[in-house]
C-alpha cells in the first residue's frame, strides 16, 4: 500500500489544484494526493482541508462523499490544516444559509456587517473582502506555523464571512476589515486559516512549508 504523506480533501469545491501544486513545491520529496476517498484521508500522515464557496453547499458535498467522519478524525488526530471554508466548517453554525457546520468548535460564522463596512476615512469597503491584508499574531506568537513569517505579513483573502470562536484562546491570528476578525486558529494538531496561503506568495509558501514539517 503506497504511503500518503499529505492528503488534500476533495469534496467538489475549492482551489484544489493550486493547493496541491503549492504543497508539491514546498515538499518535493513528499507524496501529495487530492482525494475524496475517506480511507485515503484516514491513511494520510497529514491532511489539508481547503475550500471556497457557500457553506451549505460545502457541507452537503462533504456528507455526500462520506467524508464527515474522516475529516473530524483527522482534525483531532494528525497534523491538519484548514483553509478558508476549511476553517469555517469546523464551527457550529453559519449565517450563510443558516447552515450547521461540523461542530468541532463552539462558535459562529458571521457575515461582515454592512453598517460597519467603512474605512478610517469613511469610504465604503466592499464585501467580499478580496485581496491582500495584514495578518497579526494572536495568542501563541511562537507557534510553529508562524515560523519565518513576520508579524503583520500580508496574505490573500476572498471571503464574505469570518469565524467568531466562543473560546478566544483558539485565536492564533487576526486581521482588520475594518474591525478585527479571526484569521487563524490553532489548537494541538490543528491549524486553520481564513486566508489562502496557496495564493499568498512567499509568506503563504512559508506557512505551507511549516505545516509540512510540523510535528505537533
Amino acid at each position: 500500500m503506497d504511503k500518503i504523506d499529505i492528503a488534500v480533501i476533495d469534496y467538489g469545491m475549492g482551489n484544489l489544484r493550486s493547493v496541491s501544486k503549492a504543497l508539491e513545491h514546498v515538499a518535493p520529496s513528499k507524496s501529495v494526493i487530492v482525494t475524496s476517498n475517506p480511507d485515503e484521508v484516514a491513511r494520510a500522515e497529514r491532511v489539508v482541508f481547503p475550500g471556497q464557496g457557500a457553506m451549505p453547499d460545502c457541507i452537503r458535498e462533504v456528507d455526500a462523499r462520506g467524508l464527515r467522519e474522516a475529516v473530524l478524525e483527522a482534525a483531532q488526530e494528525k497534523p491538519f490544516l484548514g483553509i478558508c471554508i476549511g476553517l469555517q466548517m469546523l464551527f457550529e453554525q453559519s449565517e450563510e444559509g443558516d447552515a450547521s457546520g461540523l461542530g468541532l468548535f463552539k462558535g459562529q460564522v458571521k457575515r461582515f456587517a454592512a453598517a460597519d463596512m467603512k474605512d478610517a476615512n469613511g469610504e465604503k469597503l466592499k464585501v467580499p473582502h478580496m485581496g491582500w491584508n495584514q495578518v497579526y499574531y494572536a495568542g501563541n506568537a511562537s507557534h510553529a506555523l508562524w515560523h519565518g513569517i513576520e508579524d503583520g505579513a500580508r496574505f490573500y483573502y476572498v471571503h464574505s464571512y469570518y469565524v467568531q470562536p466562543f473560546d478566544i484562546n483558539l485565536v492564533s491570528g487576526y486581521s482588520n476589515y475594518p474591525q478585527r476578525f479571526t484569521s487563524a486558529i490553532a489548537v494541538d494538531n490543528l491549524f486553520a486559516v481564513q486566508f489562502h496561503p496557496e495564493k499568498s506568495a512567499n509568506a503563504g509558501l512559508q506557512l505551507l512549508s511549516n505545516f509540512v514539517h510540523w510535528a505537533p
